[in-house]
């Protein structure tokens, strides 16, 4: 792979100038797992003081959620062809406006557009961040630990987010707001002074239809999963937005074969690397986030447990990834490729959520919960950095914007669904029922994974 004219690698050590680029990107990952776990753990507050219904309280989060999925291949190939750093600076401004509406808002409508608005923002950050780094550091071990550090720091915030949510959510729940805009504006100071300037892609049209048909396309497939739990899976409407979903698909492929500068090349999808590091994406995030969905309702509503206790318990899976992914994923992904350790990760997920299904309501948290916790840690610690280095690895640099596109999308289409089944087995009344769905699906990524275990 052709290495960008802004490459901070120096052989195997990172330069001052390098840690200070890593250090900004990071702050970007940080804030946008921070921005998500703190606003779950506020939900019942928000709920109560703007008087939402459940029905519309769960839009806080598919809110965010919707224009995060639906943006994110338009936001890859846009830090493609329209400069990684221009969308960068003006995702993270974007996203410090509407975060900081968010927390004035007076009513349900209002803080569902503001999430939405910073979910978009999110999908134009996430893939310039992640191709900033693919195509600032030397690919090999100097840009796989790069990548090990940033992908921990996700991880970081998510779990530091479940706890700061709960202690902000007592002040107010306006806090879970105002203080993710705080970091925003940190973050966007340090990108203004350290993200080096990458140019436009020159004599490369922009592809509106193919951008228009495939955004289309994702808005309306995750709109259509996380509606599907209340509407039914097999009703009319659903049905029906599945398949306006697969027409818009259609016609977006069709335009993207014509073009001369196509959004998405669809060469790439031949990448069985890159293929594969999205399966396991959507398996890895989509199995912790519907066993995660689970194990809230279990824990406040079985087991009496607040939201603070609730972040609590559930932090050490997030301490794992931060203390060892930085040390141990860099090193293992040269030993023994990103692929066998993703499968090696995925398989120990499988794990976690089998040793979940025992839980009943006199569960202990030492003997059963934190082992699971611990395990699901030591997963996302051997799959989440590795499946993007797949991804990275598997892609010139010309389409880093919209391989991480890609897996980001992968990240989030995974919970949806996987969400989606899990309301509707919960909906029946049983929750040890609904853990069995987050095992299927870890399953189904250590399935698509096998092929890393063949040698080249």
């Amino acid at each position: 792979m052709t290495v960008s004219a802004t490459t901070f690698a120096v052989h195997d050590r990172l330069t001052p100038r390098a840690r200070g680029l890593l250090l900004v990107l990071c702050g970007a990952m940080f804030l946008d797992a921070l921005d998500v776990s703190m606003k779950g753990v506020a939900l019942p507050s928000i709920g109560a003081d703007l008087g939402l219904s459940t029905g519309s309280l769960q839009w806080v989060v598919s809110g965010y959620v919707l224009g995060f999925g639906g943006f994110l291949l338009l936001g890859g190939r846009a830090a493609d062809l329209l400069g990684r750093r221009r969308m960068l600076i003006g995702a993270l401004a974007v996203f410090a406006v509407a975060t900081a509406l968010g927390g004035f808002a007076t009513s349900g409508p209002l803080l569902v557009a503001a999430r939405f608005v910073t979910g978009i923002s999110a999908a134009f950050s996430a893939p310039a961040g992640f191709s900033i780094i693919t195509t600032s550091f030397t690919e090999g071990p100097v840009r796989n630990k790069a990548l090990s550090i940033y992908t921990a720091t996700g991880a970081t915030g998510f779990s530091l987010g479940l706890v700061a949510g709960g202690l902000l959510t007592e002040v107010s729940w306006r806090w879970v707001f105002h203080a993710p805009v705080l970091v925003a504006v940190a973050t966007l100071a340090g990108a203004l002074a350290v993200v080096p300037r990458s140019p436009a892609a020159r004599g490369r049209g922009f592809d509106v239809a193919g951008s228009a048909t495939v955004t289309a396309a994702m808005l309306l497939l995750v709109f259509t999963l996380v509606e599907a739990p209340d509407a039914g899976w097999a009703s009319v409407r659903t049905l029906g937005s599945l398949a306006a979903v697969a027409v818009l698909l259609t016609a977006f492929v069709v335009v993207e074969r014509r073009v001369a500068s196509p959004l998405v090349r669809l060469g790439v999808l031949r990448s069985g690397a890159l293929v594969r590091a999205n399966v396991g994406a959507m398996s890895l995030l989509g199995g912790w986030v519907g066993a995660l969905f689970v194990i809230t309702l279990y824990l406040q509503d079985v087991r009496g447990w607040s939201a603070l206790e609730t972040g609590l318990a559930v932090a050490p899976s997030g301490l794992v990834v931060a203390i060892l992914a930085p040390r141990i994923a860099a090193p293992l992904v040269g030993r023994f490729g990103s692929g066998r350790v993703a499968l090696a990760g995925l398989t120990l997920s499988v794990a976690a959520y089998a040793l979940l299904l025992f839980l009943d309501a006199s569960s202990g948290y030492v003997t059963l919960m934190l082992p699971a916790f611990l395990l699901v840690g030591l997963a996302f610690t051997l799959t989440y950095g590795p499946l993007t280095m797949a991804a990275a690895d598997s892609v010139p640099a010309a389409d880093q914007g919209l391989a991480g596109g890609l897996v980001n999308t992968a990240f989030q289409v995974g919970p949806a669904l996987t969400l989606g089944v899990v309301s509707a087995v919960v909906a029946t009344g049983s929750l040890q029922a609904a853990l069995v769905v987050p095992l299927i699906v870890a399953l189904l990524g250590v399935a698509a994974m096998l092929p890393s275990l063949r040698r080249a």
